[in-house]
C-alpha cells in the first residue's frame, strides 16, 4: 500500500496549460469515481484551484496506479501523455503527505502563507468524503494536513501581512496606473475572491465599482455587505456596456470558456480608448487573442509573480518555523501509517492461522464421529484456540513494540512472505 500525489502548479505549468488541466466542482463527482474505477487505485481526492490541479491517491502499484492518474488527465485535458508529462510531477508516500502539508499550510502557493488554499483543500477533503473517493488512508492524510495548517496560522507569523491573489492583482494594477482610485473599475464575478478585490480596491480608496455577475441577487449581496461605498451591480448580459465605460477590469468567474475574446472587444471599444483586463480565473475569462489588440492591456495570474516576489522575503522566517511543524505531522502520519501496515499484516496472519486451526479441528471432530461429547468438543476447541493464541502472542507483541522502523519492515515483510499473507484486502481501507 502507499500513496502519491500526480499534479502540477503554477511553478511547473503555465497558465494556459492549468486551465485545460482544471476540473469544476460540479464534474469532481464523475472524476473520482472514474479514477476509483482504475484497477490499481483505491482512494482519490482532487485538489483543483487557480494554481494547481493535484491528484493524491492511495494505491495498491505505485508504476500502474500513477500510469492511470495520467491516462485520466489526458484523457480529461485532451492534452496527449507526452506533452502532459512535460509539466507533471509526481511524489510517493512520505513526498506526498509533505506536499499536501506545505500546500495547505500555504507554503506552496503562489502568495507565501495565503491562507485562502485551507479553504480549498478542507473543500477537496469534504467532496472527496461525499463521493466516496476518500477512505481510511486519505481521511488520515487530509485530517493531519488541515491539522498543521491550523497550527502554522496560529503559531507562527506566515499569515500576518501575507497578500491573496486578489490583493496582489490590485496591487500590479496599482503599479500600471500609478493613482488606482481615480479610475472607473468593473469586477466580472461576485465569489470569494470578488469579494477579496472589493475589499482591497475599497482600501486603495477606489470609489467607482460595479460588479457584473451572471446572478444579480448574489451581486447585490456583495454590495450590500459592503456598504460603505456605493457599488453598482449588473447582471451578465450587460458585461459589455459595463466595460465600455471603464478603465480597468478584473475577471473572476468559474466560467469554463471565455467570456472576453478579441471579436467582442473589437466591435465596441473605441482604439482611443486604453483597457486593461486583470484576468485571476483559471480556466481564463479573457481569451488570449485579445492580447493582438494594441489598446487593450491583459494581466493573469501568471503575471502577478513580480508583485508576489516582493512581498516574499518578511514571510521566509515563519516559513521555516511552519516546516518544524510540518515535520512533526509528518512523523505522526508516518507512525500511524506503519501502525495501519502492522495492524493488516496481524490481522491476515491471525485470519490465515484461524481458518488452519477450525479446518484440522473439524477434520479431527469428524473422524471420531459421536463418540466425543458436546462437552468435550468444546474443550478440544478451547484447547486449540489456547495454543494458537500462546503460539501468536511473542511474535505479536514484538512486532507492536518494535520501534526500529527497518527492523519492524523487515518483520513485517518476512512474515508476509513466509506465510504467503495478502494484505492488499478490503478490510485494510476500512475505519
Amino acid at each position: 500500500m502507499n500513496i502519491a500525489v500526480v499534479g502540477l502548479n503554477h511553478k511547473t505549468a503555465p497558465v494556459e496549460i492549468r486551465e485545460k488541466l482544471s476540473i469544476p466542482e460540479a464534474q469532481i463527482e464523475q472524476a473520482i469515481a472514474h479514477l476509483c474505477n482504475y484497477p490499481h487505485i483505491c482512494e482519490v481526492a482532487i485538489l483543483s484551484t487557480c494554481n494547481r490541479m493535484e491528484i493524491y491517491v492511495a494505491l495498491v502499484s505505485a508504476p500502474e496506479a500513477i500510469q492511470e492518474v495520467i491516462e485520466f488527465l489526458s484523457h480529461h485535458s485532451q492534452l496527449s501523455i507526452d506533452e502532459l508529462k512535460q509539466h507533471l510531477f509526481t511524489l510517493l508516500q512520505q513526498d506526498a503527505a509533505i506536499h499536501l502539508m506545505q500546500v495547505s499550510s500555504g507554503l506552496d502557493s503562489l502568495v507565501l502563507g495565503e491562507g485562502q488554499i485551507l479553504s480549498q483543500v478542507k473543500r477537496a477533503y469534504q467532496l472527496g468524503q461525499d463521493y466516496k473517493g476518500i477512505r481510511r488512508i486519505l481521511h488520515q492524510l487530509f485530517k493531519q494536513a488541515i491539522t498543521v495548517a491550523k497550527r502554522v496560522r496560529t503559531e507562527t507569523s506566515i499569515s500576518k501581512g501575507a497578500i491573496s491573489i486578489s490583493a496582489a492583482a490590485v496591487e500590479l494594477a496599482q503599479v500600471k496606473v500609478k493613482h488606482l482610485s481615480s479610475y472607473r473599475i468593473a469586477i466580472v464575478g461576485a465569489g470569494k475572491m470578488a469579494r477579496l478585490l472589493v475589499k482591497h480596491l475599497l482600501s486603495k480608496g477606489v470609489t467607482q465599482i460595479s460588479l457584473v455577475n451572471r446572478s444579480l441577487e448574489q451581486a447585490q449581496e456583495l454590495a450590500n455587505q459592503l456598504s460603505q461605498t456605493n457599488i453598482q451591480c449588473y447582471p451578465l448580459t450587460e458585461m459589455m456596456a459595463v466595460i465600455l465605460k471603464s478603465d480597468l477590469v478584473f475577471t473572476s468567474t468559474a466560467a469554463t470558456e471565455p467570456l472576453l475574446n478579441r471579436a467582442k472587444l473589437q466591435t465596441l471599444i473605441n482604439p482611443n480608448q486604453p483597457l486593461m483586463l486583470f484576468d485571476i480565473s483559471v480556466p481564463r475569462n479573457v481569451d488570449a487573442d485579445v492580447n493582438a489588440l494594441a489598446h487593450v492591456q491583459v494581466f493573469n495570474v501568471d503575471d502577478l509573480k513580480t508583485v508576489v516576489a516582493q512581498n516574499q522575503e518578511a514571510r521566509q522566517q515563519a516559513a521555516m518555523q511552519a516546516q518544524e511543524l510540518i515535520e512533526v505531522e509528518v512523523e505522526a502520519f508516518r507512525t500511524w501509517f506503519r501502525s495501519l501496515e502492522t495492524f493488516s499484516t496481524i490481522t491476515c496472519l491471525r485470519e490465515k492461522v484461524e481458518i488452519i486451526r477450525e479446518r484440522e479441528l473439524a477434520k479431527t471432530l469428524s473422524g471420531l464421529g459421536n463418540e466425543v461429547p458436546k462437552k468435550h468438543q468444546q474443550a478440544i476447541e478451547a484447547l486449540t484456540r489456547g495454543i494458537v493464541n500462546k503460539i501468536l502472542h511473542e511474535p505479536m507483541v514484538q512486532l507492536r513494540t518494535q520501534q526500529n522502523f527497518e527492523t519492524k519492515l523487515l518483520a513485517i515483510q518476512t512474515l508476509q512472505m513466509l506465510f504467503n499473507l495478502n494484505t492488499n484486502n478490503e478490510s485494510y481501507f476500512l475505519e
